[in-house]
């Protein structure tokens, strides 16, 4: 089974000094063992955004490492639901809407998600398998 990278994860690898960076570390590695890894544009967005090189981000995020997968227009319109139920419930736009793509993604599919914020996907994205420092400490 393939497991999408949140950005998070990127940021704990390849980050300086990152607290999660050895937990991170393991999970991706473990996650290897069972399938490929995954990323979107969104998460290389996001993730780029501490970098001033594309072939820095690029070199790091190797197509040998991570398959670069598309967004998958199936995904759409459930992160587009999801995020309107959570604008609904929260009243407020504290969570971007790239974060809901990247779980709609995953739940689409078929992926696991490797992340370190598993509330909102678990509340939006309730079938979703999730890696995260709860299930995997």
């Amino acid at each position: 089974m393939k497991t999408l990278c949140d950005t998070n994860i990127l940021i704990d690898l390849y980050g300086v000094d990152q607290d999660w960076h050895e937990w991170s570390r393991d999970r991706v590695a473990a996650a290897r063992r069972k399938g490929p890894l995954a990323i979107n544009p969104l998460i290389v967005a996001e993730f780029s955004v501490g970098f001033e090189d594309e072939a820095e981000v690029f070199q790091l995020l190797d197509k040998a490492l991570f398959d670069h997968e598309p967004l998958p227009w199936g995904a759409a319109f459930p992160a587009g639901r999801a995020f309107l139920n959570y604008r609904r419930q929260i009243g407020e736009k504290r969570s971007p809407l790239p974060d809901f793509y990247i779980g709609a993604h995953a739940s689409v599919a078929g992926h696991r998600l490797l992340t370190r914020d598993a509330a909102r996907y678990r509340a939006y994205f309730p079938n979703l398998e999730i890696i995260c420092p709860e299930t995997h400490p």
